[in-house]
Order: structure tokens, then sequence, then C-alpha cells
């Protein structure tokens, strides 16, 4: 016997890890955005901040400062590596 769901039996998931993860990818987008705008290597600039949590690395323009040490360290951390996987 085959059961068919119809539209209005379907139920659609949330996931709290990829509204984090979506968070994450929207500050850093910004983050490097505004270390770029000011000359910065973003990336060089970006890992030194997650390896030491000094907030310096990262540039007050476009409030990137502000926005990336309101994201947990470990979060970003766990968000690259899971999106590295690809998992």
């Amino acid at each position: 016997m085959t059961s068919h769901m119809n539209e209005k039996e379907k139920t659609i998931t949330f996931s709290i890890r990829d509204e984090k993860d979506m968070e994450i990818k929207r500050v850093l987008q910004t983050v490097y955005s505004a270390l770029s705008e000011k000359g910065y290597n973003p990336i060089n600039q970006i890992v030194g901040y997650i390896l030491s949590e000094d907030p310096t690395y990262i540039t007050n323009h476009k409030n990137a400062r502000a926005l990336i040490v309101k994201v947990d360290r470990d979060d970003i951390l766990n968000s690259l590596v899971r999106n590295y996987l690809g998992i």
C-alpha cells in the first residue's frame, strides 16, 4: 500500500543551526567586505581574530568589529569546519 502526502500534510522543518550558520555567514561577509575596503588582507585579519579573540584585528568600518564580537568564536569555528567539510 502506497500513501501519498498532499501539500497540507508536509511538515517544514526549522533548524536553529542553519539559522546560526546563516547569521555567521552574514557577519563574516560584512567583516570581509569592511576589511577589504580598508585595504587589509581580510583572511589574515579574520584568522588573527579567531585565533586570538583580539577584536583589534577587525576594523570598526561598517560596524564590523561590533558585529563579529557578538558571535561566539567557537560557533564561528564550528560553522567553518562543518561548511568546509560539507556536513
